[in-house]
Formats: C-alpha cells, structure tokens, sequence
C-alpha cells in the first residue's frame, strides 16, 4: 500500500470513529467518506465495514444512543462505502440464435442452481426449457415464474403446465404485456436479452441472450421481480 493510501485509511477510520460519536452521517462527513474511499479496493471497505459495525456494538447498551439511530447510521456509512469502492470483478458474457447457444446457456443456469430461479418472460413454450425448470424444481431449488396472461392459453404454451407441476405462476392480468424476458439464478446471476423462451428463438429468431453476475444489474432486476411478483398477488 502506498503512502497516500495509508493516510486516506487512517482518515476514513477517523471519520468513521468521529461520525459515530454522535451517530449521525452528516452531509459533509459524508462527502469526505465518498472522497476518502473512492477506488478503495475492496478489502479495505469490508474491514471499514467491519469497523462501522464495531461501533455500532460499542455504542449500542448506551443509553446516550437510540438503537434506529445507530442502525441508521450503520446503514449510510455501509451504502457510502459500497457506492465508491472499486466495483468486484464482473463476468459477462452474450449468447445469440438462431442455434442452440442460448437455449444451452440457460439450460446449464438451471442445472448448476442450488437454491433459487426467478423467471420474468412473455411465456415459457420450448419444452427444454420447461424441463430444466420442472427438473430444478424436484430437486427442491425455489422456482417463481411470472408471464403474460395473453399467452397463457396459447398453442404450445407451458405456462400451466408448469403450474401443474408445483411451481409457483403469476400472471399480469393487464391489458399490456409482460415483455420482459430475465431470469435470476440463486441471486448472483443475471440472463437477459431478447431471447424468448420459445423454439422459434432458437430455431429461426435473431435473438441475444446476456449472462452477468454485476451486483448492481442483479440487484435491480431481483428488485424488480419482488416488485411484479407482489403486485400480481398469488398464484394463478
């Protein structure tokens, strides 16, 4: 570690010691945070982290402080920290068709789930597909799907018959369509694109499939799911 970043981690521990005196992240105690810890590698801001978590501890049978705020504080120095710090490193990759490559891709993110699969698409018709989700399902990964109430009934459809095998679906029941076409895999790993979940995607469409395990991408789009599955209430 250089010099200067030495001085810059000695003076987000001492910004870190002084805000929590008072339990309160100012303004300028914050901007001083984003400046000091810009480009911190990440394993100073989890021993930062670790800090803030300290104080809270210290601090916490002390009847000076309320327990919201230190947990509000821990929280604003934590989103402060991850916000600057240099972001982990990304993989990402993308896929295209006609041909099997994404339809192979998204079949191995659902063999290789441990522990859950979320899936957001206009519907579900290529059997393969259908198959690696009732099979990560008998395997006891949590499997939610969402898809457009407009396709439901269509030829060749899945979508019930995924119902039918225990997997939870909900449907938009709106006048618009469910467009989207994502798909989360044990909350670290995100696929989208334009590729639909059909035979025609694979055998004739010219379609994309990305493949990214970036936190803020995933992030958004799990908001997202936890967003559309509470607004289209139970099952269906």
């Amino acid at each position: 570690m250089s010099d200067a970043a030495r001085i810059d981690f000695a003076e987000l521990d001492r910004l870190l010691r002084e805000s929590a005196a008072d339990a309160v992240l100012d303004d300028d105690e914050k901007l001083e945070l984003r400046q000091l810890g810009a480009g911190l590698a990440r394993d100073r801001v989890r021993y930062l982290r670790n800090r803030a978590f300290d104080l809270v501890r210290e601090r916490w049978s002390d009847p000076a402080f309320a327990p919201m705020d230190l947990l509000r504080w821990l929280e604003q120095v934590v989103r402060t920290l991850d916000a600057v710090a240099d972001p982990p490193p990304v993989d990402a990759n993308a896929w295209f068709s006609p041909g099997e490559d994404c339809l192979r891709k998204l079949r191995e993110l659902c063999l290789g789930a441990k522990r859950a699969i979320d899936v957001c698409v206009y519907t579900v018709s290529d059997d393969r597909l259908t198959s690696a989700l009732t099979d990560a399902h008998a395997r006891g990964v949590a499997v939610r799907i969402i898809g457009d109430d407009h396709k439901v009934h269509d030829a060749g459809s899945d979508m019930l018959r995924l119902r039918d095998h225990g997997l939870p679906v909900r449907l938009d029941a709106s006048a618009f369509h469910m467009h989207h076409k994502f798909a989360l895999f044990d909350g670290r790993r995100l696929a989208t694109g334009s590729f639909n979940w059909t035979r025609s995607a694979t055998e004739g469409n010219e379609e994309n499939l990305i493949v990214t395990d970036d936190v803020r991408l995933v992030r958004a789009f799990a908001e997202r799911f936890e967003r559309l599955w509470a607004a289209y209430g139970g099952d269906r």
